[in-house]
């Protein structure tokens, strides 16, 4: 399996650039592929409680067999780890292991790992050499590339953070089969995304294949490896999100005001999720701005349905805050610049753009429409 057709997306970033490996058995090669890029590396391997006894022994005995010594740093599962107290906690760990500037910091995890792996690795020493290797779809696809990395505050999700460009991902699409079916369809939200923003034919694809997808079929690595593209691309052109790299927020700024409203609590929200309903909650909003058709806001509706995803604000479990404190959360979020709220919305299905001085008043009124579901 491991040579059976590895996609290689580059992310062109200069002297910065990297792959991403995307395809089977790559959790085997990751020694062999860390060691040909980073020679005479030791490492420290941020994971978690779920994921460790399903792939750490593997990443070791690779990392081993490829002369790379590792310390595993294994942290609790779940959004609430993306904290300042777990981020020291890594910090302390690598540092005792007694790792230098020229040394590695491995995420193997979801986005949760990612991001607080790339944090730490920013900022132990000033900055130290950096590897991907996403265990979840949503990782694979969307956080796992380009270099964003953070931790949640009480303020809200991802405002404290650095950039910081890995040096390879390693998407093994096999790790992908130990998901639960929940946490691949909240994968999927990030999938749909980049259809959504400026691939029509993607999305278009992905209504009729998203069946193989789910299933491991060749549809799957054609649409990981298309996502990654799609991001690579976007990164490429606006590494720092001063432009058009905010596109990637479709969905978001709604879905984050949704995860800070259930307090990130994943048994009634995960990413994932909040990001579906964000995308179809930006949709429609965009149909009753009179910016796109209805008809776009329900073929969006109809796939997530048909793929499980949540879609109404009325499919999160249990209570939620009210209209204003919901517009409170989304003027914290970072996509707000100098008070002004900021959303991607659309023009139809591919045609999305981002959207300044967006009316609070419209907003405030379209959430409490749909608070009701």
């Amino acid at each position: 399996m491991a040579a059976e057709r590895t996609e290689t997306v580059k992310v062109a970033l200069g002297e910065r650039g990297y792959d991403i490996l995307i395809g089977h058995g790559l959790l085997a090669r990751a020694g062999a592929e860390i060691a040909a890029r980073l020679p005479g590396v030791r490492a420290a391997i941020v994971t978690d409680e779920n994921v460790a006894p399903r792939h750490l022994p593997a990443l070791i005995a690779s990392l081993e067999a490829a002369g790379i010594a590792a310390t595993p740093i294994v942290l609790p599962a779940g959004e609430k780890t993306k904290s300042f107290a777990f981020l020291q906690e890594a910090v302390d760990k690598i540092l005792a292991a007694r790792l230098e500037r020229g040394d590695v910091v491995i995420a193997a995890g979801g986005g949760v790992i990612g991001d607080l792996a790339g944090f730490a690795a920013g900022i132990v020493r000033r900055g130290m050499n950096f590897v991907q290797v996403p265990t979840s779809l949503l990782a694979q696809v969307d956080s796992s590339v380009g270099g964003k990395t953070g931790i949640n505050t009480a303020h809200g999700k991802n405002l404290v953070g650095v950039f910081q460009q890995p040096r390879l991902v390693l998407a093994d699409t096999d790790v992908l089969d130990t998901l639960s079916e929940r946490e691949f369809r909240a994968g999927y939200a990030e999938v749909a995304k980049y259809g959504l923003i400026d691939r029509p034919e993607f999305f278009a694809f992905l209504e009729r294949n998203w069946r193989e997808v789910f299933a491991g079929g060749p549809a799957r690595v054609a649409a990981i490896a298309e996502s990654c593209r799609a991001k690579a691309e976007v990164v490429a052109r606006d590494e720092f999100e001063t432009g058009d790299r905010a596109l990637l927020n479709l969905g978001h700024t709604f879905g984050h005001a949704l995860e800070a409203a259930t307090g990130y609590d994943g048994s009634r929200l995960v990413h994932g999720e909040g990001v579906a309903i964000g995308m179809a909650l930006a949709h429609r909003f965009s149909a009753r701005m009179n910016l796109a058709s209805p008809d776009d806001a329900a073929r969006v509706e109809a796939h997530l349905v048909a793929v499980g995803l949540p879609w109404r604000v009325s499919d999160i479990p249990g209570e939620l805050p009210d209209a204003e404190r919901l517009l409170g959360y989304i003027a914290q979020d970072k996509k707000v610049s100098r008070g002004a709220l900021t959303f991607i919305l659309t023009r139809g299905i591919g045609r999305c753009f981002i959207a300044r001085d967006v009316p609070a008043s419209e907003v405030l009124s379209f959430l409490r429409e749909h608070l009701g579901g």
